[in-house]
């Protein structure tokens, strides 16, 4: 069978709780992420994934990605991984898009970018990195990372533009799952937060 990647996006911060956008900044999880991180670990260790043996296990290397990694309970498994590094906003770093809508009124990252910050190509790129990776292994795959960079790669598991990405939201400690129909790339599921009821 050709190989999955799970997608984990990391847990609540104060930042991605107010909408800030957060890039680079090395924002630590609230203990409601870190409360939602191992829910997600049990999830991922009960049936029928248990424990996901066998699986590769990449993180972003920023600290929100890591902790939800180690807490879900794959830190001695994972290998850091820059690629999975959130999109790099430059000067909308730490801002909202009401914020930054004061200024643009119809700006849409999905469509304009951010200015001294990654490109939508750069991002593009980084995503298509992921894919290929996943593609070349003959087993499943599971990255912690963040919500626009997973959105890029779900877009381009796809085969569709980054822009895509803009029309399939993402919570914090969401578990996503791209595979196959039909022998075509496919999102098996999205955004699941199942182990977080009665949370």
């Amino acid at each position: 069978m050709a190989p999955r990647i799970l997608l984990a996006r990391h847990g609540q911060t104060e930042w991605s709780l107010s909408g800030k956008h957060t890039g680079r900044t090395d924002i630590p999880l609230l203990e409601e992420g870190r409360r939602g991180a191992k829910l997600l670990g049990e999830r991922l260790h009960r049936a029928p994934l248990n424990g996901l043996p066998g699986v590769e296990v990449r993180t972003s290397p920023l600290a929100r990605a890591r902790e939800t990694c180690e807490l879900a309970g794959f830190g001695d498994r994972a290998a850091t991984w820059d690629t999975l590094m959130e999109w790099d906003y430059g000067a909308y770093e730490g801002m909202t898009p009401a914020e930054i809508q004061v200024a643009r009124p119809e700006w849409l990252i999905w469509r304009d970018g951010v200015p001294e910050g990654e490109t939508l190509t750069e991002v593009s790129a980084r995503a298509d990195e992921v894919v290929e990776w996943a593609l070349a292994e003959d087993r499943d795959v599971l990255v912690f990372a963040h919500g626009h960079i997973l959105r890029s790669i779900g877009a381009r598991w796809l085969g569709l533009p980054i822009a895509f990405a803009g029309r399939i939201r993402l919570n914090p400690t969401s578990l996503s799952v791209l595979g196959w129909a039909y022998g075509e790339p496919a999102i098996e599921s999205w955004n699941d937060l199942g182990h977080l009821a009665g949370a």
